[in-house]
């Protein structure tokens, strides 16, 4: 994990500024938090005397809610405050006051006084809890003044109920700490405040007797006061601390002990954790194990590698914070100074270096580095005997120093660089002379430097410093050096080689780990977007087992819930399958949210390692590791993590994708079902009513003349067609919808079925004009006449709904190319705008003002099934002449279709 505040010196960090600029932001309220231990050390007091002393300075405060408990002393505290009136809400026949968030919006005061932020509001209010109302009016501008007890606090309740063996109900989220602007402790020692009880100025005599034999204990409120004491203390140190880093200010800031561990490969790297550990316990101190990535970490064994992640994660089991940066100075004791200096780090812990006095004169000191530049910053070198640590004699790791077996193939290859040197200086030493050879022999070393590292480089130094003496300087063929000024080229030019190729080694080494990591970031970037060009869960989960796989060099399981249980859902290689033990493992894993199997703490035996997969939302699945050495490395453990981050958000995206689908089909099955009910609700019953009114008149009215019987028997007969109507378009609806559909299509003469569907649309349309115009040279067309006479005929209806009576209405065809066009013209207003796209939608009705007409909604929506269903297309719009709907139906002519047959 990189370090988030680390930055360059003399610079403020970016994290720091933001959170700066958050805190400064003028449109948000500004939040002060008085705190106390518990009920009755005398916050809302506090805050009061506050509102009281702002009040008089000009400042427009208001109370929003005070609960005074009927202490006379807070209540003569409210005088001459504004106090707004609370909100009263009717539950179950009891009427609760709650404060009325509404009217503090309303108001707009400068500051709101909120008293018990942890409290639960009554059902029925906008939020559930208070601390939600309080946000809220500080989105809005608002500065808040509120109240809260220390067993409130929603990640000490555990602790709290431990100390006082009563769980706390009520909680508020560390957010809310956490963004506080102020925190005020107070504070009352625990005789103090068990005298107010005893007196009656907490809760009345029956409530404190009570409150006395359980919660108010002086061992509970004493640990009750070391908890508020800390948590004020922690927030004070965080607030020094970003400060710092806002403004660049070098630490430390001795305002709170901050503890330092640097790891390294050493085997005694886990007793210094221990150490670590012990010294935080001791002074109630966050601490810190850390390990500086630098130009030797790629030379370390793959043994070395673990020993160093074993103790990180050694410091995070013990409850410290585990970090690894990579080292950007040329020493590592300046990259330790760096960080502590950026997060005010008071103590710094290193192990006592075992390495020769040469090693450290080559390479430097990191314990003589810290010393000198630590400044204010205590450093705690730890003494200890080479090989300790904890480590089994069977297990036992290689000690420091010790690097893998020796290769002669460097060497080798060094050797020959330098005899090609060699071989060229000798014909170039009568042309450039003897004193420029060694730029020959220079280049030589910066290759093999560059190629193998730093002693491979030494070796090839040495080597070309005796060439060039044994070869080139007098007497030749031999070591001895008779001029001065020889002598004295020959020890420039060794200083020379091997400073040269000290520094292309470094350049070596960085430049491979710049490789790697670039090769890692383009890996990862590769990944992001072949997850992001997936949709489907499957290749989702597919495309992450096989991208950690192929990074990682491991075999990997891919778990997700189902039906309350993990189901495997994939893995690379796919042929992998877990056994009962590595299930078990996994569902511990997921249920307690933790790492289970192989290279845990927990469930050991199984053969992989199971790492929740989570995010902003929760879990959302596990990824199973099977990996020959448990033990990543830091960098194999970064990627890991973003790996997996990855993976869960595109999960997690798909799954939201699913969510919103199913939301959509929820939405639009109740938007149908509504229409549904609606319509038959009215269009069911109004021919049903006029029916039945008719047949009772009939029935009941002896005196009916024949004329006023024919008339009745008329609408009889009228509605209970519409009836019909209605019934069959919900029929056809439903088949449509299940594809039963299936046109009886054959040749057909077009006309014929017009003049059908006109004789059929007959009184529908008696008040209307109509106006039949088809070209005599129609074809004939490959349709269902059953079909395409229903289509016309809801069509028709649709055109002496929307028509007003004594218009026209046309239906006209023409053939053009390849296809029959068949339009039917009215003359009413026309679709509205905008709804031209939606008159095919089911239960759809075109609305003028609040007037509905009356129909299903389902007629267009039939039509457009069964003209689809043969082959053709029927679209909607206005007439261009004059006001309008025109329908337009095209079908395809069939090969050798003909015109035969009158035109009606």
């Amino acid at each position: 994990m990189m370090s988030d505040d680390t930055s360059e010196r003399g610079r403020p960090t970016p994290e720091a500024l933001l959170e700066l600029a958050r805190r400064e932001d003028s449109r948000a309220g500004k939040l002060k938090i008085f705190l106390g231990a518990a009920p009755g050390v005398g916050k809302t007091f506090t805050m009061l005397e506050n509102a009281r002393a702002r009040r008089r300075e000009g400042v427009d405060i208001v109370v929003g809610v005070v609960e005074t408990h009927g202490r006379q002393e807070t209540e003569a505290l409210l005088e001459g405050l504004e106090v707004l009136a609370r909100r009263r809400i009717d539950y179950r026949g009891h009427m609760l006051e709650e404060m009325d968030l509404d009217a503090i919006l309303a108001r707009k005061p400068g500051i709101v006084v909120v008293d018990e932020l942890a409290h639960s509001n009554a059902p029925g209010s906008r939020h559930p809890k208070r601390y939600l109302d309080v946000e809220e009016i500080l989105a809005n501008g608002i500065d808040v003044y509120s109240t809260l007890n220390i067993q409130h606090v929603e990640s000490l309740n555990d602790v709290v109920a431990q100390i006082t063996r009563i769980r706390v109900r009520e909680t508020v989220p560390d957010s809310m700490l956490d963004r506080a602007d102020e925190i005020e402790l107070v504070d009352l020692t625990p005789g103090d405040l068990l005298q107010r009880l005893r007196e009656g100025k907490v809760y009345v005599p029956r409530q404190a007797e009570h409150a006395l034999e359980h919660f108010f204990s002086p061992d509970n409120l004493t640990a009750l006061r070391e908890l508020a004491l800390r948590r004020t203390a922690e927030r004070v140190d965080e607030q020094l601390l970003r400060r710092m880093q806002a403004q660049a200010i070098s630490g430390p800031w001795a305002a709170g002990d901050r503890i330092l561990v640097c790891i390294d490969e050493d085997p005694r790297a886990l007793a210094l954790v221990r150490y670590a550990k012990l010294l935080a316990d001791r002074l109630h101190a966050p601490w810190t194990a850390l390990h500086i990535e630098s130009r030797r970490t790629v030379q370390l064994s793959e043994e070395q590698r673990d020993r160093i992640a074993d103790a990180l994660r050694l410091a995070q089991s013990l409850g410290g914070e585990a970090m690894t940066i990579p080292g950007g100075a040329r020493r590592i004791g300046d990259d330790v100074i760096a960080y502590a200096k950026a997060n005010n780090i008071t103590q710094i812990i290193i192990g006592k270096s075992v390495r020769s006095r040469w090693f450290e004169l080559v390479n430097g000191s990191v314990v003589r580095d810290l010393l000198a530049q630590a400044g204010n910053i205590a450093v705690s070198v730890v003494p200890g005997e080479e090989g300790a640590g904890d480590v089994a004699p069977s297990q036992a790791l290689p000690t420091i120093g010790t690097r893998p077996p020796f290769d002669l193939k460097p060497y080798a290859f060094s050797t020959a660089i330098i005899a090609i040197a060699l071989g060229i200086g000798f014909p170039l030493r009568p042309i450039f002379g003897e004193a420029n050879l060694d730029l020959v022999f220079l280049t030589g070393v910066v290759a093999v430097a560059v190629r193998f590292g730093l002693w491979p480089s030494i070796f090839a130094s040495m080597l070309a410093a005796l060439g060039y003496i044994f070869f080139f300087t007098q007497p030749y063929l031999s070591l001895e050096i008779y001029d001065p000024r020889s002598a004295l080229a020959v020890v420039f030019f060794t200083v020379v080689a091997i400073v040269v190729s000290n520094v292309a080694a470094r350049a070596q080494i960085q430049a491979v780990a710049a490789n790697a990591r670039r090769r890692t970031t383009e890996s990862l970037y590769a990944f992001s977007r072949k997850l992001a060009g997936v949709g489907a869960l499957d290749d989702v989960l597919w495309v992450t087992a096989y991208q950690t796989a192929l990074m990682l060099k491991a075999r990997v399981v891919l778990l997700l819930p189902e039906n309350e249980t993990l189901v495997v859902k994939t893995g690379y290689p796919p042929e992998d399958v877990l056994d009962p033990a590595d299930i078990a493992a996994a569902r511990w894993a997921w249920q307690n949210d933790r790492p289970a199997g192989r290279g845990s703490d927990t469930l050991t035996g199984a053969k992989w390692l199971f790492l929740p997969m989570r995010t902003g939302r929760g879990l959302v699945g596990m990824m199973g590791l099977g990996i020959d050495n448990p033990l990543l490395t830091p960098e194999q453990r970064r990627l890991l993590d973003a790996l997996i981050d990855q993976g869960a958000l595109a999960i997690e995206r798909v799954a939201l994708a699913e969510d919103v689908e199913r939301t959509k089909l929820t939405m639009e099955t109740e938007r149908l079902r509504s229409a549904l009910l609606t319509s038959i609700s009215h269009d069911l019953k109004t021919p049903l009513a006029s029916v039945l009114g008719a047949a009772s008149a009939l029935r009941d009215l002896s005196g009916l003349s024949d004329a006023e019987r024919i008339d009745l028997l008329a609408t009889i007969i009228e509605e209970a067609e519409r009836l019909n109507r209605f019934i069959a378009n919900l029929l056809d609806m439903i088949r449509l919808q299940s594809g039963a559909v299936m046109p009886n299509s054959a040749l057909h003469d077009v006309s014929e079925i017009v003049g059908s569907a006109l004789r059929r649309a007959e009184k529908i349309l008696a008040r209307h004009h109509v106006d039949v115009a088809l070209s005599p040279d129609l074809p004939m067309l490959e349709v269902d006449p059953v079909l395409f006479e229903q289509v016309l005929f809801n069509v028709l209806d649709n055109a002496s709904k929307y028509a007003p009576p004594g218009t026209t209405v046309w239906v006209r065809g023409e053939r053009f190319g390849d296809r029959v066009r068949l339009q039917i013209e009215d003359e009413g207003e026309g679709i509205p705008s905008g709804e031209a796209e939606h008159i095919f939608d089911r239960f759809h009705r075109a609305e003028k003002g609040d007037q509905v007409r009356a129909g299903t909604g389902l007629g267009l929506t039939i039509s457009r099934g069964f003209i689809e269903a043969m082959g053709g297309t029927i679209s909607a719009g206005n007439r261009i002449d004059r006001s309008g709907a025109v329908f337009t139906i095209e079908m395809p002519v069939p090969v050798g279709g003909k015109r035969i047959g009158p035109t009606p």
